[in-house]
């Protein structure tokens, strides 16, 4: 389950993503793009905000952009703060490259050895209230009771490809696919949005 507050945030994610996309390695140069569809992750801790954006484009590819939000920095990850926002429910959010993120990576991991899906999202209103809200993308693990997995409080150090970001852990990699498409084989995280099914997002290989 995913909280989520009816807050105001500055500046908004849309202004601190988009500059960081433009300097990444797997960037594909379409500067006319958006969000086509969105999800959540749940940290089990209930600390680390995890939302997963999906970019498209006209004439580009379709990127696929995790982020983590912290009420603290991430120790030894400055390289990998995409910046700070203003959060008037949460106060100061330090928004990161999920890729660097040790609670990320674990989360993936444990989705893809349980068969998870993404995180029911619950909105809570200004005057107390709660409502659900619908991601505008799904996800789900592919099922594999023997993937391993990762300490969150374990520093990852993630590589940047052309089309891929790769996470060396201990004796197994994850592979996030920052561009969609052609994907390595191995038990996956599979998101479905209006763009397509069952497209791979993050392969695991041990």
């Amino acid at each position: 389950m995913a909280l989520l507050h009816e807050a105001t945030i500055s500046p908004r994610k849309d202004e601190i993503i988009e500059p960081w996309l433009r300097t990444r390695q797997w960037w594909d140069g379409q500067a006319d793009r958006g969000p086509v569809g969105t999800f959540r992750l749940d940290d089990p801790a209930g600390e680390v905000g995890i939302e997963c954006f999906l970019f498209g484009s006209a004439t580009g590819s379709t990127l696929f952009v995790p982020v983590t939000y912290r009420g603290a920095p991430l120790a030894a990850a400055q390289a990998h703060l995409l910046g700070t926002m203003e959060h008037s429910a949460l106060g100061t959010r330090y928004a990161y490259d999920a890729c660097a993120d040790p609670v990320f990576v674990a989360t993936v991991l444990d989705t893809i050895r349980s068969g998870g899906r993404q995180a029911e999202l619950l909105l809570r209103h200004a005057d107390g209230t709660v409502t659900v809200r619908e991601p505008t993308a799904t996800v789900r693990g592919a099922g594999l009771a023997t993937a391993p997995a990762h300490d969150p409080a374990t520093a990852v150090h993630p590589v940047d490809g052309t089309d891929r970001t790769t996470v060396p852990g201990s004796g197994w990699t994850l592979t996030v696919m920052r561009r969609l498409g052609d994907a390595p084989q191995g038990p996956a995280l599979l998101g479905t949005f209006d763009g397509g099914a069952d497209l791979t997002l993050a392969v695991l290989r041990a």
